[in-house]
């Protein structure tokens, strides 16, 4: 793949790469490809398959040309066979299915009346893996996917016959746990529960399914089953302590990969600079660029973004790109590329899917509803449109790559953010940097408060069973539902007091609200959904669009209805960004430090955020066209945040006049929110922020950054303890970056409210010079 990544005349040599850190001035004559570098192939380490297999299921592995057993599945056999919980985390293709079949399909030949219950984080995860399990051809095995697109009459049967249900956690969330009587006979019967990709558990999706975890094992045990739990996760830096976390259980983990793995071609892409020198072309454009090129070539590749309107438009601009091209035999090379996201109707995606493994589409621009594990041989290339968030991901959707054996490539497109611009230009801190941690949070009260009412509807909850499974704050937190009249004691027990089902208002997707439904209004189909919490960005009236390839323009967003009416965009140059009001009021300090005379804080807050209008911008140029105001309501956030209260005199000893001290805050608080990743397992858009040049509550110039969902997700505290560590980054990427006055790589953010205006680069290097010459040698906590 060397031959595709390296263009004539690119100055970057494999195995080298141009530091733009070091010699700014390079980057300007050179070549998009700034790194470029073979990752060397992996040899197996294997062990022998197991004497006492039952014959059966040997007989079939070896007619798959399996005759042996990469080391860290013999290990994970040895430890289920014993009745130990454990969690597989190995790399992509690293065999991980494998390893937790072998020992429940072992079981469920042993016991015919034994149950798995597999979960999986996408259905496509779950209906390729339904596909791996019919491919052994054991008739003792029977297997069937339950998901939303499961008919009811197919759910019965499923009850009768299945022993391997594979279905997700939403499911089980919304249906199965509340309906246990009619499945109490397979609940009876489960003897394993797997949870697959565990590692995207985390997070406020992996804290509600912490929780839904914690609600089946109660109704396991009251209908008598004890199962071992097998979870199987990417590379990540804590691997049994976050599947510990996930379960509420002791689980055990196997970490030492046995798997082999070919050698990848990896790329660094940074989009040139305009014309102007203050914006970088679009990595969307660039992604779609590299995308036709790679399936001009032959070469069938994913490009990963991470957002479903990304995908969209990496898909339209190949297509574009690839005009009427035809290859040797007539296909139409424009007509094998595709988005795949999440929203699309279940026959959409099956289509797409299907065409994908027979080889129809050679090239996908997907989101991460196609990086859980579809397993398509003679993928050879993956594109990154952006740092996906973390180091896991980053590796695992390069994995996608090589799977039928040869040298892959894989190219990460930095798009203009300051952790993308940090990254591509220091590739061993990229290459080197150790898998971070998961982190979930099932104690967090705004999560575990709906969830305790689910499981009073399921079974009636006492004080010492709700703090046995879910921590010792339940017993407060039935009080406080009990106050609300959402549930009622009877007799020493708390049950649920309406009528409809508790389940219903609670989305494991989101940090809560319902979700708004998209309707084409020229087809009344359902075209996709989006949280109630984004809606108001992402779907407000007048908002642009993206299906399919088709631009859409959102006509109506009705909140009430929870619907969103979409149609036909009658311009296609352009495209909406959201305006936004953010007011940050200060409701307790945890803690605190004094950095001279600047107070550092951490605590809790109550964040007000309302969508005020949209503007309109040209698509390519960014100009501005109009600017549109909006009536919504405003939506109320209390969570937790740092941050750093500065007094006006040591702005002036710094040079920085009253009229330049907004711009630097604001400058400054958008590339520290852009570079807080770089500690934390999130992205920027988990997080949120406020600089202002007088703040009520500290009554000084303040920059808060806060996390972005309902009680906090652990992030800004992480930036709290590592404040120094992560000022210095902040301060290290905006001076570095070759713009002249701001740009996106640096200290803009595409997510800013008020039109990233104002913003002063050079006074957000003061401001982070001034923090860092301050930092204690010992913290004095107040």
């Amino acid at each position: 793949m060397l031959e595709l990544l390296a263009r004539p005349g690119t100055s970057v040599a494999p195995g080298g790469h141009l530091d733009v850190e070091v010699a700014p001035d390079d980057v300007a004559d050179a070549e998009r490809l700034v790194h470029l570098e073979r990752l060397p192939a992996r040899r197996a380490r294997t062990a022998a398959m197991p004497d006492d297999l039952p014959a059966a299921l040997v007989h079939r592995l070896e007619q798959a040309g399996i005759t042996e057993l990469w080391s860290h599945q013999a290990e994970v056999l040895a430890r289920a066979r014993a009745g130990e919980h454990l969690v597989v985390a190995t790399g992509t293709a690293s065999g991980k299915s494998l390893a937790y079949q072998l020992p429940t399909i072992e079981h469920l030949l042993a016991d015919d009346r034994s149950v798995a219950l597999y979960l999986a984080p996408t259905k496509a995860l779950a209906r390729d893996q339904l596909r791996a399990l019919r491919q052994l051809k054991l008739p003792q095995l029977r297997a069937a996917v339950l998901d939303g697109d499961t008919p009811r009459p197919e759910r019965d049967a499923i009850r009768r016959t299945a022993n391997w249900i594979l279905t997700n956690p939403d499911l089980l969330h919304a249906s199965l746990l509340g309906d246990h009587q009619r499945w109490a006979d397979v609940l009876h019967r489960v003897g394993t529960v797997i949870v697959d990709e565990s590692h995207v558990a985390r997070g406020v999706f992996g804290s509600h399914v912490a929780i839904v975890l914690r609600r089946l094992r109660r109704l396991l045990e009251r209908y008598g089953a004890d199962p071992t739990f097998l979870l199987a996760s990417a590379t990540i830096g804590n691997p049994g302590e976050h599947a510990s976390e996930l379960t509420g259980l002791d689980v055990g983990e196997v970490v030492v990969d046995g798997a082999p793995h070919g050698a990848l071609d990896l790329g660094l892409w940074l989009p040139p600079l305009e014309e102007d020198g203050d914006a970088r072309r679009s990595m969307l454009r660039e992604t779609g660029d590299l995308l036709a090129a790679f399936v001009g070539a032959g070469v069938q590749t994913l490009a990963f973004t991470r957002s479903r309107k990304g995908a969209e438009v990496i898909a339209l601009a190949a297509k574009e790109r690839l005009g009427d091209t035809s290859d040797a035999d007539g296909t139409v090379l424009a007509d094998t590329v595709a988005a795949y996201r999440a929203g699309y109707l279940a026959e959409e995606r099956r289509e797409l899917e299907q065409r994908l493994r027979d080889g129809q589409l050679r090239g996908v621009a997907a989101t991460q509803a196609l990086e859980l594990g579809i397993d398509v041989a003679g993928l050879d290339a993956v594109l990154l449109a952006g740092w996906p968030g973390t180091t896991a991901s980053f590796w695992q959707r390069l994995g996608r790559a090589g799977r039928s054996g040869d040298a892959a490539a894989g190219v990460l497109i930095a798009q203009e953010d300051p952790l993308d611009h940090y990254l591509v230009t220091h590739p061993a801190e990229l290459t080197g940097r150790p898998p971070e941690d998961a982190i979930v949070d099932p104690a967090n009260r705004y999560l575990l408060g709906p969830h305790l009412r689910c499981a009073a509807q399921e079974s009636p909850l006492t004080d010492d069973e709700a703090a046995r499974w879910f921590g010792p704050t339940a017993p407060e937190l039935l009080d406080a539902e009990v106050t609300a009249g959402r549930l009622v004691r009877r007799g020493g027990r708390t049950v649920w007091a309406a009528r409809g089902r508790a389940a219903a208002e609670v989305n494991l997707r989101s940090t809560g609200g319902q979700d708004v439904r998209i309707i084409d209004t020229e087809t009344g189909a359902v075209i996709g959904d989006v949280d109630e919490a984004r809606a108001h960005r992402q779907v407000h009236t007048g908002a642009t669009y993206l299906h399919q390839g088709r631009q859409l323009r959102i006509a109506q967003l009705d909140l009430d209805r929870r619907l969103a009416l979409a149609e036909p965009a009658d311009r296609l140059d352009i495209t909406t960004r959201p305006r936004t009001d953010t007011d940050v009021a200060v409701l307790e300090i945890a803690d605190r430090t004094a950095w001279g005379e600047v107070d550092v804080a951490y605590g809790a807050v109550q964040v007000t955020l309302q969508v005020t209008g949209y503007e309109v911008l040209r698509i390519g140029t960014g100009e501005v066209l109009d600017r549109i105001d909006l009536d919504l309501p405003p939506q109320e956030l209390a969570t937790v945040a740092v941050w750093c209260a500065i007094p006006d005199g040591v702005l002036d000893d710094v040079g920085l006049p009253p009229a330049r001290v907004p711009g630097a805050l604001h400058a400054a608080e958008h590339a520290a929110i852009g570079m807080l990743p770089l500690l934390a397992l999130c992205d920027r858009w988990d997080l949120g922020g406020l600089s202002t040049a007088w703040h009520a509550d500290t009554d000084r110039p303040t920059v808060f950054i806060y996390d972005g969902v309902p009680g906090g997700a652990g992030l800004t505290e992480r930036s709290y303890r590592r404040l120094p560590e992560h000022l210095a980054a902040t301060r290290r990427t905006i001076a570095t970056c070759r713009c002249s006055t701001g740009c996106p790589s640096c200290v803009q953010s595409p997510k800013c409210g008020n039109g990233n205006d104002p913003l002063d680069k050079a006074g957000a290097v003061d401001v982070l010079d001034l923090l860092l010459a301050r930092e204690p040698t010992t913290n004095d906590r107040a």
